[in-house]
């Protein structure tokens, strides 16, 4: 019994640096990320006084003396200016006008020691029950605002979910976006990789090997400089515009970059060896002499091709898409150097708002949808990629 807690706990050492990597660089940054979704803390830490007087209210009747006690109290001890420029930001999403409203409110209150302020003196919008409404509704920690912005989504004054107006919402139509060109690039990998993969496995020797090697160097080569090399090859002036023009093909240059043609051929690029392995490691477990035998019985190349090989191959297929699809939804260097405007996928809008607007809530929330899809799409890879029942 000693003897084998012993051999546990060697092996329990043997992979805790691994486990420790794992926690540090993958759990904790996916797990803060989908906190930053749902966190909503920006008012309530400024407002603590404010906070216990609104659990009393009833929401409906006009604000009492003891609110606007409370909030010019929270007001006055607010002696971090980032942090009050957050609360403004959070509160101005809820309800237009709290960005001049509160500048009037806290110039009112700069004098600690001066006398008692009216709020509604200093602004009548401070009487509207639907202002300390916003408030009451910004003081829960956790919120679904994120979550629901996300997908074009929010909730009105009674708590309702519904569409955000059209001039709020876009999250949606970059997310058909990204999921559209995604398909649109895993078609184009699907169609040169599943002939170049046919040949690959029917080849033996040094010529399957260069076949390989050649697929297989997009990946020891660096994303940005591939990214880069496109950029220069894709201009108007670039060798693709040159050549087709030498050869008589094109009388002028065809526009390839900064548009979604030139996005779908460097993303092609880069994903095609995710579609060419899996296919290729399925199509040389297939017997060889399958095709030969559907020839021998009376089958023309095409029929015995459909009703033989394909059948037997669309497990690959299947697994390189969708690895190729989950791959492609959260690419962000290549739209950025190569689309246009209208060709920026969710990763662009998700860096936008990490580093852009310093928005991290709506940043996380994006990504947990981004996350949910690729888990999504990913369980339904892994099915395809098991193992059948009594297959070794």
């Amino acid at each position: 019994m000693s003897a084998g807690r012993a051999r546990a706990g060697r092996s329990f050492l043997l992979i805790a640096p691994l486990v420790a990597f794992l926690v540090a660089f993958f759990v904790w940054p996916l797990f803060s990320m989908m906190s930053q979704s749902v966190s909503d803390t920006a008012v309530l830490r400024l407002l603590p006084h404010s906070a216990e007087v609104l659990a009393g209210w009833d929401r409906k009747s006009p604000p009492t003396p003891e609110m606007q006690a409370a909030l010019i109290a929270d007001l006055r001890a607010v002696d971090d200016q980032q942090a009050l420029g957050d609360m403004v930001r959070r509160l101005n999403s809820a309800r237009s006008g709290f960005r001049t409203l509160m500048s009037k409110t806290t110039a009112a209150l700069a004098d600690p020691a001066g006398p008692p302020v009216d709020l509604v003196s200093v602004d009548k919008r401070w009487g509207k029950p639907e202002f300390w409404l916003a408030i009451a509704d910004a003081l829960s920690p956790l919120t679904d605002r994120n979550l629901l912005a996300a997908v074009d989504l929010g909730r009105n004054a009674d708590g309702h979910i519904e569409q955000l107006p059209p001039d709020q919402s876009v999250n949606r139509v970059i997310l058909v976006r990204t999921f559209w060109i995604s398909a649109l690039v895993t078609f184009a990998c699907m169609c040169i990789g599943y002939p170049y993969a046919i040949i690959a496995a029917s080849l033996t020797g040094w010529k399957r090997d260069l076949m390989l090697a050649a697929v297989l160097l997009p990946l020891w080569t660096s994303l940005l400089v591939r990214t880069a090399a496109w950029f220069i090859l894709l201009q108007e002036k670039g060798l693709i515009n040159d050549l087709l023009q030498w050869l008589g093909l094109t009388s002028a240059p065809l526009p390839l970059i900064f548009n979604r043609t030139g996005v779908i051929i460097a993303m092609t690029h880069v994903l095609l060896p995710f579609m060419v392995l899996p296919i290729y490691s399925v199509l040389i477990t297939i017997p060889k002499n399958l095709m030969p035998a559907a020839a021998s019985l009376g089958a023309p190349p095409l029929r015995a091709f459909l009703r033989v090989l394909l059948p037997l191959s669309l497990r690959g297929v299947a697994s390189g898409g969708l690895l190729v699809f989950i791959s492609a939804i959260g690419y962000y260097i290549t739209p950025a150097l190569i689309g246009g405007p209208g060709d920026q996928m969710i990763s662009s809008i998700i860096a936008f708002y990490a580093t852009g607007s310093a928005n991290w809530g709506m940043a996380g929330a994006l990504g947990v949808v981004l996350l949910v899809a690729t888990l999504a799409l990913y369980t339904v890879y892994a099915r395809l990629s098991a193992d059948e029942p009594g297959r070794r």
